[in-house]
């Protein structure tokens, strides 16, 4: 029962051995808490999967209706390396359906702007991380993350020793210091693609741009999002609302994708949390499509993750509320996200990680600073505690007196007599004169 994979070679996440029947529980770190050395396995653990041919599959280069090419006998279909794999199943969910005659539809996007947008992402890490796994031959390894909620306008993680640092030559490219500087993008011909009806293969192009907060005709955009912003979209009720689309409100799940402000509320110029993430990255980070080549893109998908599981521990969330109706293509609960394989349905990923999908994260959140008001009634209430505490102590205290006293009472009896004490203005006590 604990099989998984495409020919049911595999364990299912969570499990392991020859037979997956010993649990296995993955801790998902902070990268900036990693020593020197696990640093360095992790980025040469990347440059690896990004130059090691995966082993069970392919990528399509052409539709369905032309992928046995013109003589119906000459599949088309690309080798691709672990990590390209990754970057092609994400431009593959958001690329543009053609029409035919140079026409396209763009409004399709399966791993965005709905109710799909945390399950989508989910499975997505899970099956590099799996990948990677078996590369290493290391069912132990874990994608760590970045906690990208610094409310900085510098990246902490753009460093030669993790992500790359910023080239001596160029600001928009990486330090040549870096191996990260050596990565061609997959899938950057997205028109060529649109206009000829071609799928992206596995022909990798330019190298990764990345200037982070160097954007300045978006000043909204040149710095992070910060800690509150975590708490407060933690704090929101709802998993997702009507319409289930980027103009919901309320929902968390808009909020943390970030076309809602972290609160909830929906403004069409908010970009906040993971969106921001992005857009600050301000190069291939920032390009939906292209997104992925930048392996940054998996750091900060891994803090997203971490989000999505501690709302759903504190939620008690359970399948019940994910849509089952009137979501966009692809992010109805029952759905199969697209184009993995093998299928897997939305509601499969919508469950808390540890206990179900065999890994966690090493997160210390956030928590909403109280407000004036709330400060005020604090205060008031500490003051209410600080008088019932000295009215009971002071009670307690007279009371100790009272019983003290009376036993010294009872010790001596004559100071209490209930007889009258002689007076010269007693006649029964005067002397009288019978004479």
């Amino acid at each position: 029962a604990n099989f998984h994979g495409y020919n049911c070679g595999g364990c299912r996440y969570g499990w392991s051995g020859a037979d997956c029947r010993r649990p296995l529980l993955l801790l998902r770190r902070d990268v900036l808490s990693l020593s020197p050395g696990e640093r360095a396995s992790l980025v040469s653990a990347l440059h690896r999967a990004k130059r090691t041919p995966h082993p069970d599959l392919v990528v399509a280069t052409r539709r369905r209706p032309d992928v046995l090419g013109a003589d119906g006998r000459s599949p088309q279909f690309d080798n691709v390396s672990i990590y390209n794999l990754f970057v092609w199943t994400h431009y593959y969910s958001v690329r543009k359906t053609y029409l035919g005659a140079g026409r396209t539809f763009g409004d399709i996007d399966f791993s965005h702007e709905g109710p799909a947008f945390l399950t989508w992402h989910r499975y997505h890490l899970l099956q590099l991380e799996r990948d990677m796994q078996v590369m290493l031959d290391d069912p132990t390894f874990a994608l760590p993350y970045w906690n990208f909620a610094t409310g900085r306008n510098t990246c902490d993680i753009c460093t030669d020793e993790l992500m790359g640092a910023r080239s001596n030559f160029d600001p928009t490219l990486l330090s040549s210091n870096s191996v990260f500087a050596l990565w061609g993008n997959l899938c950057e011909s997205v028109e060529d693609y649109d206009t000829l009806g071609t799928i992206c293969n596995g022909t990798e192009g330019g190298p990764i741009r990345r200037n982070p907060g160097g954007n300045v005709a978006r000043p909204m955009v040149q710095r992070l999002p910060d800690s509150q912003d975590v708490a407060k979209c933690l704090d929101i009720s709802s998993y997702d609302t009507l319409p289930f689309y980027s103009n919901s409100t309320n929902s968390f799940r808009n909020s943390v994708e970030g076309y809602s402000d972290p609160s909830g509320t929906y403004s069409p110029a908010v970009r906040s949390l993971h969106n921001l993430a992005h857009l600050f990255l301000n190069g291939t980070g920032g390009q939906t499509h292209l997104s992925p080549n930048d392996p940054i893109f998996v750091l900060l998908h891994t803090f997203t993750d971490a989000i999505f599981d501690e709302w759903l521990r504190r939620s008690k969330a359970d399948l019940s509320i994910f849509p089952v109706a009137n979501a966009p293509i692809g992010h109805n609960g029952a759905y199969n996200m697209v184009p993995f394989w093998p299928p897997v349905t939305n509601v499969e990923m919508f469950l808390t990680a540890a206990e179900n999908l065999g890994y966690s994260y090493e997160v210390e959140w956030p928590s909403i600073p109280l407000s004036v008001l709330e400060l005020v009634a604090v205060g008031i209430l500490v003051a209410l505690v600080l008088v019932a505490v000295i009215y009971s102590i002071s009670t307690i205290v007279l009371r100790r007196r009272r019983r003290n006293l009376a036993a010294n009472e009872l010790n001596e009896p004559l100071l209490n007599t209930p007889h009258k004490r002689y007076s010269d203005n007693d006649a029964s006590t005067i002397l009288q004169d019978i004479s």
